[in-house]
């Protein structure tokens, strides 16, 4: 009967301490499991670092150990609103392990897995925030190294509202991870790149050189990645993204997602320059800006000024009032410390002295004193209305139709579609659906009926069909390392039972049910058949011994004959065969076959009887039997043994007696 392994650490016990309930996500280094703080009575995280990142050879663990305890020091120190607290460490079967604050919430990845892309306010305040706490790091002299939406944790808001970003509490988590495995991976290998490829620096790949300015290209990337729904490279290979990191230019959002504001580009511009010194100093010079461009966006028209009417009658220089308006509050539990002040705009200033005022009040005195003036004013007063009205419609209806039906057509369908309605349109990255067909609409923005300008541009997501995976070869692979494999495929493994095998040591896998290369959904189950090493009791060699012989060998050894007799030239009873061959390794109590030889096939004596005595000779000498004559040679036959018509071996001599 086939069974599941299950996570040997679920329910274990760590530093008589911290009870673990259950795993929460399985990453590149470490994978991160829910426990109890059965001290304290309270739900926390533990990180353990997989044995495959600890260094291989066992005499370096240690250091590994020490540099991973540093590592955790420092990051205990770093206490800010916007950092994943870190509680404690230790070692759990020689493997370190970090214990920190259980975030309820969501992954940065999986909130953009579910909505794609998010607006512009969204994403500028998870950026705020992300920012404030890797700044916070800088400060401390701490570099992430590994800034991705993967490590961003978005927490629900106190208010309840699961869907309202803005007012969501973000928290960084893995500060320090990434170096101390990297220490140790140079160590035993030389510099090796570990961060990940999407949102690495390029200094990282051509220098393996990391600093704050690091840390603010790769949060550029994850903001790039929030506004448009995608990462700027991909490729077949991580060191081919890596390198258009080093050698392009990442293209500005409002190309991948038109309508967003030039203030955008230009933020995101600013932290993505492949020169580090052109970019933000760190992560607390790149808040600034971020905050600054947050302002520009949510306040359009900073200030508004309120004029007093100008009378017929000269009067003292108007005044002008300014209110400025405030920025929409965050909440108080949501609020950043500040860095410093931010950068204000100049407030609009009433014009110096009273000259355009009392030049207006006298055009105005003028153009009404004539009849002429009056009807300029008034036909110039109906143009303006009309080109009013008419701007207005065309601004406001005459410009917009409606966004036609693409979801469920076909790619070419889209496009034939599009193209009568003089629409334009740009594809996002596609996605795996059970029901859309391949290369089929799966969604479209804006959605159909929605209004949209004349010959505007509709953002198509394809479908990439059913989610197919291949059963990965782990044949002659470790258990373990094949289970670790396949769970990477997204199957589930299930472990059959184990068989002997003559070539495999115990451990190694040796088949996989369904079978190599077959085409499954993600979640099937894949039953992998281990070896158990090389069975106890060795086949003997039995090919030409006879049956009793080969039968009282088997016996002695606890093995079972199993007999088949066949035709051949060879001696009756002798052994033609075995199945398994000699040197087989096999249990006790398997069966052996064996092939026996039934001896010659059986000849007819022909009649000779009557013959005379020399031609019955000739007779049974031609067909292979020996002929003695008795009596009289000359004589006729009146005998012969063995009779005629007689089964006999080939080559059985024959005996005539002629008279």
């Amino acid at each position: 009967m086939d069974t599941q392994v299950a996570d040997t650490l679920l329910g274990s016990l760590i530093d008589g301490r911290y009870r673990i309930r259950g795993r929460v996500a399985r990453g590149g280094m470490a994978t991160v499991y829910t426990a109890t703080d059965e001290r304290l009575e309270r739900t926390v995280a533990v990180k353990i670092i997989h044995p495959t990142q600890a260094p291989e050879a066992r005499a370096r663990m240690a250091g590994f150990v020490a540099r991973f305890t540093d590592e955790a020091k420092t990051i205990a120190r770093l206490t800010h609103p916007n950092v994943v607290a870190v509680y404690d460490q230790g070692t759990h079967g020689g493997l370190p392990y970090l214990v920190m604050e259980y975030v309820r919430g969501r992954t940065l990845r999986d909130v953009l897995a579910e909505r794609r892309r998010l607006n512009p306010d969204e994403a500028l305040a998870i950026a705020e925030q992300m920012l404030a706490a890797i700044a916070a790091a800088h400060r401390a002299g701490l570099v992430h190294r590994d800034v991705k939406p993967e490590n961003v944790l978005v927490a629900e808001a106190p208010t309840g509202g699961a869907a309202n970003l803005v007012d969501s509490v973000v928290k960084v988590a893995d500060f320090g991870l990434a170096r101390a495995v990297e220490a140790s991976a140079e160590e035993e290998n030389g510099n090796q790149l570990m961060a990940t490829v999407a949102y690495v620096a390029p200094e990282l790949v051509t220098e393996g050189h990391a600093d704050p300015r690091t840390d603010v290209y790769s949060a550029g990337i994850v903001l790039f990645e929030m506004l448009t729904g995608r990462v700027p490279y991909d490729g077949d290979r991580p060191v081919d993204v890596a390198w258009q990191h080093v050698d392009r230019d990442v293209p500005a959002p409002s190309t991948l997602v038109p309508g967003l504001p030039r203030t955008l580009d230009d933020l995101v511009g600013r932290a993505t320059r492949r020169d580090p010194g052109a970019r933000p100093t760190d992560a607390g010079a790149l808040l600034a800006e971020v905050q600054v461009a947050r302002d520009d966006l949510g306040n359009p028209n900073s200030h508004t000024a309120v004029l007093r009417p100008v009378h017929d009658t000269p009067v003292a220089q108007p005044t002008m009032v300014v209110a400025e308006v405030r920025p929409a509050e965050r909440p108080s539990w949501a609020r950043l410390p500040d860095s410093g002040q931010r950068p204000h705009r100049r407030r609009a200033t009433a014009p110096e002295g009273g000259d355009l005022a009392v030049q207006l009040a006298g055009l105005r005195t003028r153009a009404m004193g004539s009849p002429r003036g009056r009807m300029a004013i008034v036909a110039a007063a109906m143009v303006l209305g009309l080109v009013a009205a008419v701007g207005g419609w065309w601004f406001g209806v005459g410009r917009y139709t409606v966004a036609p039906q693409l979801v469920s057509l076909t790619r070419a369908q889209a496009e034939a579609q599009a193209a009568r309605g003089g629409f334009t349109l740009v594809y996002t990255q596609p996605r795996y659906d059970d029901k859309v067909p391949k290369d089929s609409v799966l969604g479209q923005n804006p959605v159909s009926a929605a209004r949209i300008v004349k010959g505007g541009t509709i953002t198509l997501t394809l479908s990439l069909g059913p989610e197919k995976v291949s059963v990965p070869d782990v044949v002659g692979k470790d258990f373990e390392l094949a289970k670790a494999e396949l769970t990477d495929a997204k199957l589930t493994v299930a472990k059959g039972p184990a068989r002997y095998d003559d070539n495999l040591p115990a451990g190694v896998v040796l088949a996989t049910e369904p079978k190599v290369g077959t085409v499954l959904k993600p979640g099937a189950k894949v039953t992998l058949v281990v070896s158990k090493g090389r069975a106890p009791v060795s086949v003997p060699n039995l090919v030409g011994k006879n049956i009793n012989e080969a039968r009282a060998i088997l016996a002695q050894l606890g093995l079972t004959p199993v007999e088949t007799y066949k035709d051949s030239d060879k001696p009756k009873d002798e052994v033609l065969g075995q199945s398994p061959a000699d040197g087989t390794g096999v249990e006790k109590g398997a069966q052996v076959k064996l092939e026996i030889s039934k001896g010659p096939a059986q000849v007819i004596v022909p009649r000779v009887i009557d013959l005379p005595c020399q031609q019955a000779k000739q007779v049974l000498e031609s067909q292979g039997f020996p002929t003695t004559i008795q009596l009289n040679p000359n004589g006729v036959t009146r005998f012969q043994n063995p009779g005629e018509n007689s089964s006999v071996p080939p080559g059985t001599p024959v005996t005539i007696t002629c008279l």
